[in-house]
C-alpha cells in the first residue's frame, strides 16, 4: 500500500507518541529506515510480527520505540533475548537513550558479569530485561528472575541464538512466559528453524521484510583475493598499509584472533582482540577502544559479526572466511552503517571455491577477484630463514606449478624443502 502521505519518510504519522518524538528530535532520529517505517505501526498496535532485514538498518530502533511505548500503557515488563553480551549492551544502551526521560529501569542478564548486581537490577523491578538465553536460564533455575509480568517478547537475531546452541534455552524462556503476550522477531536471515519457531509461539505474525533473505548493504564494496594460506599474513600486512581507517579483521578461531593480533601489533598497528576467551571486562575494553579510535584494528571471531555498532568503520576484512554462508552477511554489516559506504574484503584459499559459490548464492552477487598485489618472498612469521639453527627453522620455496580458480591462475603454495 503507497502511503497518503507525499514528501520523505518521518517518524511522525506512525503513532509514535508525542513525547517519544520530542526524545527521538533530541537524537536528531529524524528518517527512518525501511524496517522501522514499516514495523514501528505493526508493533505500537501490540500485533505479533516477524522483520527481516540486512544487518545496520536499526532493527533496534525498531522494536525499542514501540517497546517502550507499549510498556507505558499494558503496564507490564518487556523481554530482549539476544545472540552476544555485546549485543545486548549496546542494545541496552539504545533503551536507555529512548526511555531516559521517562524512568526507564532495565536489567542487562549476561554471562561474565557479576551475578550479585544482575540479582540488585532484577531486585529493582526493571521495566526491561535484556538477556542472553544462558545467563537468563541460570536466574530461572535459581528463583532470582521471574517472568511472569512480561507482556513483549523480543527475538533480535534469532537465527544466530540457533546457530549458537541456544535452542533449549530459549524454548525454556518461551514456557515460562505468559501465553498473552505480543512477541516480535527480528533478524537479517529467515531459515526454516525460526519459521518453525514462529509458528510455534505466535500468533497471526505479520511479516515485514524490506530485502530479501541474506541481502548486503547496498553501499558495500565487495573485493575476494585468492591467496595460499602461507601468503594471507603478508597480504593483510600490505591491505593495512594501504587503507588508512578502522579494519574489522574477522578469524574464524578465537586462537587464530590471538595470533593474528601479535602479528599485527608487530608491525606496528595499535590492535585488540574480541572473542570469548577475553573477559567482560577485557572485551568492552576492546570495543569502546575500536569506537574511540584508540585501537585503528580490531581482529575477532564471529562473536563480534552481530555485535559491533559502530559507524566509520572503512573495511571489514575476512581473514578466514566464515563456516556459515550466512555469517558473511553478518560480518559486512558492520560496514556501511547509517548510510555510509564501506569495503568487504575476503581471503580465500584456493581450495574454497565451494564456500565463495555458496556466498555468492546467499548474496545474489558475483564477488569480483582482485589482483594479488605483489608480496614478498620470504620466511614466514615465526620460522627461522635458511640457514638458521635452532628448533623449528625450515626453509620455504614455492612449489612448482599453478592451479585455477574460475579460470584464473594464482602462485602455488609454499612448502617445507
Amino acid at each position: 500500500m503507497q502511503s497518503p502521505v507525499s514528501g520523505p519518510p518521518s517518524f511522525y504519522g506512525l503513532g509514535i507518541a508525542p513525547r517519544l518524538l520530542e526524545v527521538l528530535d533530541r537524537l536528531r532520529f529524524t528518517v527512518p529506515t525501511p524496517i522501522q517505517q514499516r514495523s514501528i505501526p505493526i508493533a505500537i498496535e501490540g500485533k505479533d510480527m516477524i522483520g527481516v532485514a540486512q544487518t545496520g538498518t536499526g532493527k533496534t530502533l525498531a522494536f525499542g520505540l514501540p517497546m517502550v511505548q507499549r510498556l507505558a500503557a499494558v503496564k507490564g515488563r518487556g523481554l530482549v533475548l539476544l545472540p552476544t553480551r555485546e549485543l545486548a549492551i549496546q542494545v541496552d544502551e539504545t533503551l536507555h537513550q529512548l526511555g531516559r526521560s521517562f524512568g526507564l529501569r532495565t536489567a542487562v542478564l549476561i554471562g561474565g558479569a557479576s551475578m550479585h548486581l544482575q540479582i540488585q537490577q532484577l531486585k529493582a523491578k526493571p521495566h526491561i530485561i535484556v538477556a542472553t538465553p544462558g545467563r537468563l536460564n541460570d536466574h530461572l533455575q535459581q528463583g532470582t528472575a521471574h517472568l511472569d509480568q512480561v507482556k513483549i517478547l523480543v527475538l533480535d537475531e534469532a537465527d544466530r541464538m540457533l546457530d549458537m546452541g541456544f535452542a533449549p534455552q530459549i524454548n525454556r524462556i518461551i514456557g515460562k512466559l505468559p501465553s498473552d503476550r505480543q512477541t516480535l522477531l527480528f533478524s537479517a536471515t529467515m531459515p526454516r528453524e525460526i519459521v518453525a519457531i514462529a509458528k510455534r509461539t505466535m500468533r497471526l505474525p505479520l511479516r515485514v521484510e524490506v530485502a530479501p533473505s541474506g541481502t548486503t548493504v547496498e553501499q558495500v564494496e565487495h573485493e575476494l583475493f585468492i591467496v595460499p594460506k602461507p601468503d594471507k599474513a603478508r597480504l593483510l600486512e600490505k591491505l593495512l598499509a594501504e587503507y588508512r581507517g578502522s579494519i574489522l579483521v574477522f578469524t574464524r578461531t578465537k586462537f587464530g584472533a590471538k595470533k593474528l593480533t601479535r602479528q599485527v601489533k608487530g608491525w606496528g598497528h595499535t590492535v585488540a582482540e574480541l572473542h570469548s576467551n577475553r573477559s567482560l571486562s577485557q572485551r568492552r575494553a576492546a570495543l569502546e577502544g575500536f569506537k574511540s579510535g584508540a585501537y585503528r584494528v580490531l581482529i575477532a571471531t564471529d562473536i563480534a559479526a552481530r555485535g559491533i555498532d559502530v559507524t566509520g568503520i572503512e573495511v571489514v576484512l575476512n581473514y578466514d572466511l566464515p563456516t556459515q554462508a550466512e555469517d558473511y552477511v553478518h560480518r559486512i554489516g558492520r560496514t556501511a552503517r547509517a548510510g555510509r559506504r564501506g569495503k568487504a574484503v575476503s581471503f580465500a584459499q584456493p581450495e574454497q571455491q565451494r564456500d565463495i559459490h555458496n556466498i555468492e548464492r546467499l548474496i545474489r552477487l558475483k564477488i569480483p577477484v582482485g589482483r594479488l598485489p605483489e608480496l614478498p618472498v620470504g620466511p614466514l612469521p615465526g620460522f627461522a630463514r635458511r640457514g638458521e639453527s635452532g628448533h623449528g627453522a625450515h626453509a620455504w620455496r614455492r612449489s612448482p606449478g599453478a592451479r585455477q580458480f574460475r579460470g584464473r591462475r594464482y602462485p602455488g603454495r609454499f612448502r617445507r624443502r
